[in-house]
């Protein structure tokens, strides 16, 4: 997978409406309802990212979960990383997500 380029990123970026590019990162930042509900989003991204043996970068706060995007091995965002973005998205509508910030 090949670390892809700014402008590749932007156009990326305007397709995947909610995510911002952060520290070579794709980043997104979720709200539910509660802590249970947080988890929940948590461990089903988590059985996705495993299946695609590509995982993100989580930070949990109560209510909310950040997630980052991004291939280590490549030092930055790859195509892999849209991927993830999407999939992010599908569960955290799943789940039910309340509000999200870039």
């Amino acid at each position: 997978m090949t670390k892809l380029s700014r402008a590749a990123i932007s156009r990326g970026l305007k397709a995947q409406k909610g995510w911002k590019l952060s520290k070579n990162a794709l980043v997104r930042q979720l709200e539910f309802r509660s802590f249970p509900d947080v988890v929940t989003f948590v461990t089903r991204l988590a059985f996705e990212a495993e299946a695609a043996d590509h995982h993100p970068d989580l930070h949990i706060s109560y209510t909310s979960v950040t997630v980052s995007w991004s291939t280590h091995s490549e030092g930055g965002v790859t195509a892999k990383d849209f991927v993830g973005a999407t999939q992010t998205d599908i569960v955290a509508r799943r789940i039910g997500v309340v509000r999200s910030r870039a």
